[in-house]
């Protein structure tokens, strides 16, 4: 790719990755707006000969792209400066944690401007893979973003044309993840307490050969059905931790899902057919019973 002018937004530990790594492809760094500057963001300016900024101004207004590292929740207030500052064509690129809902509006704010935007979530610990942490993005431009950050080394997936996308995507990944994550330390410190942790590992393996499509499917369309039988082994399992001297936080979570499928399931049949007919009438069940606890009946 030809050699861009760019500036970022946030000269903390994501900023200064990206800057670090885009300046070493070759691509000029005009500025940095940040408002407490570290002495290896000052370093790093120094180093490419940028400046440091306190505020949007008119210094955008030369950069071909702006790369957005802030805190999520100052992520669309910061763009809509930048935004206003940047011209025409050019392109910002969202890589905070803001939500779904401020990354749609921070890119029909970009498109009053004439400006490109990106909504890029990173899907991993920068501080451990730096540059080279899988990303995934959606937006109109996001072939502009893949060209421009592909040759860091990063894996980049498009995930779609609309912004939010991304950010959506990430926090989806993130309830399988750190649920699992939370529901591995429960098993797992139960499993050692009881001295069953090698053990453990072996009968799960019938689970750990299945493709995790496969599992996540499986576990959605046997689930209504077997809900009754299967809460009661949950309360099995929660009292066997507690023997353990385990007070279960996650499998009570868990307790609390099944309970609440065994009583829709007193009211209404479990559907029959596909995966995509279980998670509707999940996706009701749910639904009823917020209701319910809203209207207080």
């Amino acid at each position: 790719m030809q050699r861009i002018k760019f500036a970022l937004i946030g000269g903390g530990v994501v900023g200064q990755c990206y800057g670090h790594a885009l300046v070493e492809q070759g691509h000029a760094l005009l500025g940095v707006w940040d408002v407490h500057p570290t002495p290896s963001l000052e370093s790093m300016t120094e180093t490419a000969g940028a400046g440091i900024f306190s505020s949007a101004g008119e210094w955008l207004e030369d950069a071909d792209v702006v790369v957005s590292a802030v805190f999520g929740s100052a992520a669309l207030d910061v763009a809509q400066r930048a935004l206003a500052c940047m011209r025409r064509a050019s392109l910002y690129i969202d890589m905070t944690t803001a939500t779904p809902q401020d990354m749609a509006l921070a890119d029909t704010e970009a498109q009053q401007h004439g400006v490109g935007f990106v909504d890029v979530a990173i899907t991993g610990a920068v501080n451990l893979r730096g540059s080279k942490t899988p990303l995934l993005c959606a937006g109109k431009q996001a072939g502009q973003f893949v060209e421009l950050f592909r040759d860091l080394g990063a894996p980049i997936r498009v995930v779609g044309p609309k912004p939010g996308d991304a950010a959506q995507l990430k926090l989806l990944r993130s309830i399988f993840a750190k649920g699992l994550e939370a529901l591995t330390i429960e098993c797992l410190t139960t499993a050692e307490v009881a001295g069953l942790r090698a053990e453990l590992h072996e009968v799960l393996l019938d689970i750990d050969q299945m493709p995790l499509q496969t599992l996540m499917e499986s576990l959605v369309a046997t689930h209504i059905e077997h809900a009754p039988r299967r809460h009661k082994e949950v309360i099995e399992a929660a009292n066997l931790m507690r023997a353990n001297g385990i007070e279960p936080l996650v499998l009570d979570g868990a307790r609390a899902l099944f309970e609440r499928t065994a009583a829709a399931l007193e009211l209404q049949s479990a559907p029959t057919g596909s995966v995509q007919a279980s998670l509707q009438w999940l996706i009701d069940c749910g639904r009823d019973r917020k209701q319910m606890a809203t209207t207080g009946t």
